[in-house]
């Protein structure tokens, strides 16, 4: 009898054993996160009724915030699209890469055969070297041909279009050619493109995986131009920075988030939530209906408008729900951190401009200094450095040294005041810049 219960509890163990091992954190049996990182196009740091935005509300990515970590000083890695693309994809300063020299990238003949290049290391290259699946559903703007494209850099799938803009009705770009693309071949859909991207999101997170995924999903809204569902296409030869409206902008925006819902809503009925670590940021500030809080300048500037972006993170069990961190924090950052979240095994020879925010992620009271460094040089020539409070900038109207702890808005020109941070700020962007390459000048013209 003794010996027959001892069978049982043995047998019963054996059980319970493979029941533990079996309730790995995704279905592929990989205790890895599947990843996805959510970056939107345009959008300013108030323009999310969490962040301040009045106007209107954006109840999905407020409760998603709420569910995890809020950045208050988080940055892009430059103010405009490619170049923070470039930062993001090799987790180094847009400026020690050619294409990164491309504010942004043009569908001209002068740039149409040049893109990120398939030899260089990339977050999604590493990361679909360490064992996952990979996509890309939205924006790519690294490269207009084939060459270039996201199936060059470790990306299982693609869906979205391959230049800076297009048309939300008809998906042309702003010079009238379509530019939408399924992998590799150009495809015809028809609907509202942020609907589309979320269609392909949806559809590929709901599919069985027998590996960890990773998704980068680059929507292209807010960004110009400003049209609703149901909106008549821009005809041809019509600006699309022509019409918009601050109703329009505030439509754009909701539908956005009620798509980021409804991938969010994908993860939840996948059983994935707990097992996914979710990003969501912008590419850089926003343009004339955005909402910069208490910032001047916009995109294109170095100003804090055109650098300062809204930024989550949602891991539940790993991240504090309802936390906020002070820790600035910069567009590479995400790289090194999703590689590290990966396991993702990294060249020896790489070094990355960005650090890993793991543990700042585990404790959002936990805050370390940081130096960034910035630079533009085609249609505006600007300077930047960030010393942890201090600010070093040059434009065309001058120089200054500006706190933005006391000073978000840089109204307050400490140049001579304390003039030898002044000094310090403007030498150590001179040494950083050194190190980059020459930059690439256009004749001085608006451009948004």
């Amino acid at each position: 009898m003794k010996t027959f219960k001892l069978k049982l509890q043995i047998i019963f163990w054996f059980i319970l054993v493979g029941i533990i091992t079996s309730c790995t954190p995704n279905e592929s049996g990989d205790n890895r996160p599947n990843i996805i990182y959510i970056m939107v196009d345009d959008m300013g740091y108030a323009d999310l009724s969490i962040y301040g935005r009045t106007e209107y509300q954006t109840p999905v990515l407020d409760a998603f915030i709420n569910e995890g970590m809020k950045f208050t000083n988080a940055y892009a890695g430059a103010p405009v699209c490619t170049p923070t693309r470039v930062a993001l994809m090799t987790g180094r300063y847009p400026a020690r890469n050619e294409i990164g020299l491309r504010e942004p990238l043009r569908m001209n003949a002068d740039d149409i055969n040049m893109g990120l290049s398939p030899s260089i290391p990339t977050l999604s290259s590493m990361i679909k070297e360490s064992g996952y699946e990979t996509a890309l559903f939205g924006k790519w703007h690294l490269g207009a041909v084939p060459d270039f494209f996201p199936s060059k850099h470790g990306f299982d799938q693609f869906f979205g279009i391959s230049g800076g803009a297009a048309d939300y009705i008809d998906h042309k770009s702003f010079n009238n050619e379509l530019i939408l693309y399924e992998n590799d071949l150009p495809i015809e859909k028809e609907g509202y493109l942020t609907d589309l991207i979320t269609d392909y999101t949806v559809d590929f997170i709901s599919k069985k995986h027998d590996k960890p995924f990773f998704i980068s999903l680059q929507y292209t809204s807010p960004h110009w131009p400003w049209q609703l569902p149901g909106d008549d296409p821009y005809p041809d030869n019509v600006s699309h920075l022509s019409g918009g409206s601050p109703e329009i902008f505030a439509g754009m925006v909701k539908n956005l988030d009620t798509n980021i819902g409804r991938v969010l809503k994908a993860i939840e009925v996948a059983g994935l939530k707990k097992s996914t670590l979710i990003i969501f940021t912008s590419d850089h500030g926003g343009v004339q209906y955005s909402d910069m809080g208490p910032f001047q300048g916009q995109k294109l500037t170095l100003y804090e408008g055109g650098l300062r972006v809204p930024a989550a993170v949602r891991w539940p069990d790993v991240i504090t729900a309802g936390s906020v961190s002070s820790q600035p924090v910069i567009t590479m950052d995400w790289t090194v951190t999703m590689l590290a979240a990966s396991k993702a095994k990294i060249p020896d020879n790489l070094l990355f401009d960005g650090i890993n925010l793991m543990s700042y992620l585990e404790d959002f009271k936990k805050l370390t200094p940081r130096k960034f460094y910035w630079r533009i040089t085609n249609r505006k020539r600007q300077n930047a450095y960030l010393d942890d409070t201090l600010k070093y900038l040059k434009t065309a109207e001058g120089e200054f040294l500006f706190d933005i702890s006391n000073d978000p808005g840089e109204t307050i020109n400490l140049k001579d005041i304390n003039t030898e941070k002044f000094t310090q700020l403007k030498s150590d962007f001179q040494l950083l810049d050194n190190q980059m390459l020459e930059p690439f000048v256009l004749p001085l013209e608006p451009i948004d």
